[in-house]
């Protein structure tokens, strides 16, 4: 039978038959000598050991359709950023680092900011402008009073959706709104750090509906980007309209003369905060490549 994988723990695989059961599975020794490991997201075919016991191996791992390295999934239809207004503040540089790293995978993102309630309007004028003009769709979300939930149940219909962010934004409280029986540890932020703490240990996936599956992640609090400088450039959208009318070829969109790119981002048609980081990660990735 066919299923796919929603957990993997101490070489232990959970997979759900896409109906109402969840099998638990090991490995077959053939992907050890593949040098392929299941990842949370194959599909898979299992031989099933004791159907009423719920234990079976895994015998074939399906083509992937993409995966990613961190967090660890496979078969990715969309990835939901998460991150919130305040406790803790957002860290821009974090999203945009995950968005690109979605651009790489050519994933769809969708943004949402939670703890709307406590956000003021200046905080998020100032996010919606941030991000405005990039084509990735922002949703505000109050887990406390329900605001917003209706709009992201909707998008996550019929899709396999990896939910990222860091540790203290409300990912738990978002998934134990959607899946009561989830019972999704939650976590406060640190008085004194201002960080959240990490509640979520491993990657795990829950089922919402038929063929509509959630990915939760363990927080992140760093990622490096993987790719060349002179890259950096393709997986900033908002920048499109803009460089083709540069005036050389090859533009890297820093201080050569005739940009339209940064002239847009001095003008304010493309953000200045999405411009400042791609001018710092393009020197953080020049920079790396002397070493």
């Amino acid at each position: 039978m066919q299923g796919k994988i929603i957990r993997g723990i101490a070489g232990f695989y959970y997979v759900h038959d896409r109906k109402d059961r969840v099998y638990e599975c090991k490995a077959k020794g053939i992907f050890r000598n593949q040098k392929k490991k299941p990842l949370v997201g194959d599909n898979v075919e299992i031989d099933v050991l004791d159907r009423e016991a719920a234990t079976g191996n895994v015998v074939r791992i399906l083509p992937r359709s993409n995966h990613l390295i961190r967090p660890a999934v496979a078969n990715v239809d969309q990835a939901l950023v998460f991150f919130a207004y305040r406790e803790p503040a957002p860290n821009l540089d974090m999203l945009n680092r995950f968005l690109i790293m979605m651009e790489q995978q050519g994933i769809p993102c969708r943004i949402c900011f939670n703890k709307k309630d406590l956000a003021d309007r200046e905080e998020g004028e100032a996010v919606r402008r941030a991000f405005s003009g990039t084509g990735y769709p922002l949703y505000e979300l109050s887990t406390y009073t329900g605001e917003g939930q209706k709009e992201l149940r909707e998008v996550l219909t019929g899709r396999t959706t990896v939910l990222a962010g860091p540790s203290g934004v409300g990912k738990s409280s978002f998934l134990n709104s959607l899946l009561p029986g989830a019972d999704m540890e939650t976590g406060a932020v640190s008085k004194k750090t201002g960080r959240g703490r990490h509640t979520t240990r491993h990657s795990e996936m829950f089922a919402l509906a038929e063929d509509s599956f959630i990915l939760d992640t363990p927080g992140f609090t760093s990622l490096n980007l993987t790719m060349e400088a002179e890259e950096l450039k393709e997986y900033f959208p908002e920048f499109e309209p803009y460089w083709r009318g540069c005036r050389f070829p090859g533009c890297l969109h820093l201080n050569e003369p005739g940009c339209l790119v940064k002239q847009a981002g001095e003008d304010g048609k493309i953000s200045p905060v999405r411009y400042g980081t791609y001018v710092e990660l393009y020197k953080e990735l020049k920079a790396r490549r002397k070493y």
